[in-house]
């Protein structure tokens, strides 16, 4: 195990411990500006600064909008099209997981490209088709903007949950569904009745990483930002905010610390997932 922990202690908790170190300092100069610049011990002098920033606050809002439309979607689409795979009836069931596995494989920039251009108007095909059925896009308003950005989401991850569910779901005892089965249950039954409360684990697990992905929303925002300006601003998500704080304003210390409650963040969101889901398959 000595590989894992020289590699987590370098990529994870030596950049963590640095990002602590940055918020705790400003960057100030010195010497009417003619001495150079010295880092000042703040303490959460930058924590209270960007915790009372509106604009980092209500990026929260916008990704809690977004995961409102996307973590139900993908998370029922991932559980129906796994039953599906694992019932009786399913025909070529390893191809259609390595179909729906093929999306999660493409880096998250180049997939949010991909649907820039099928949201890109009169170049899209996808745009056509809804104005054939007579709706009317327009992505610089929030009621088409945030679906077109979880849509993305949906069409890249919905594959990988599945895999997670089908395997929590060939994991079930077989002897159980045959008991199941002699007691006169049907294919619908078996699914609703005795698979969806024996899969709590995968639940726990798809659930608490399809959280922390939505609140790391960066790639979407970003990209279709471009086509959708009046919506999606440059800090239109807390990482956004980051992004630009360090790297626009150069205010490194903004960005460690608006990061490390971001980490805190999700870390608490996690730990009430695992127990909501425990609470559930208790029930179970």
């Amino acid at each position: 195990m000595s590989p894992f922990f020289v590699l987590f202690t370098a990529v994870t908790l030596i950049p963590v411990g640095y990002a602590v170190y940055l918020s705790l300092y400003r960057t100030e100069a010195s010497g009417l500006g003619f001495g150079g610049a010295v880092d000042v011990f703040v303490g959460l002098g930058n924590y209270t600064r960007t915790l009372g920033d509106a604009v980092f606050r209500s990026g929260f809002a916008h990704v809690a909008e977004y995961g409102i439309v996307y973590v139900p979607v993908m998370l029922i689409a991932a559980v129906a099209a796994a039953l599906l795979l694992d019932s009786a009836l399913a025909k070529a069931s390893r191809f259609f997981q390595l179909v729906f596995f093929l999306p999660s494989q493409v880096p998250g920039i180049l997939a949010a490209i991909i649907w820039l251009y099928l949201y890109t108007p009169h170049v899209s095909p996808v745009v056509q088709w809804l104005t054939d059925l007579g709706a009317t896009p327009n992505l610089n308003h929030p009621a088409w903007s945030v679906p077109a950005m979880a849509n993305v989401a949906v069409w890249q991850f919905t594959g990988y949950n599945i895999v997670i569910f089908y395997a929590a779901l060939k994991a079930v005892p077989r002897e159980v569904i045959e008991a199941a089965v002699v007691d006169g249950a049907g294919e619908w039954r078996t699914a609703v009745g005795i698979k969806l409360p024996l899969i709590g684990p995968a639940a726990s697990l798809a659930g608490m990483m399809t959280l922390v992905g939505v609140l790391q929303l960066f790639n979407e925002p970003l990209v279709l930002g471009s086509i959708a300006p009046g919506s999606i601003s440059a800090v239109w998500s807390p990482n956004l905010y980051l992004y630009n704080a360090a790297f626009t304003d150069n205010d490194y210390a903004a960005a460690a610390a608006g990061s490390i409650l971001l980490a805190l963040l999700s870390g608490v969101l996690s730990f009430v997932v695992i127990r909501l889901t425990r609470r559930w398959r208790d029930l179970a």
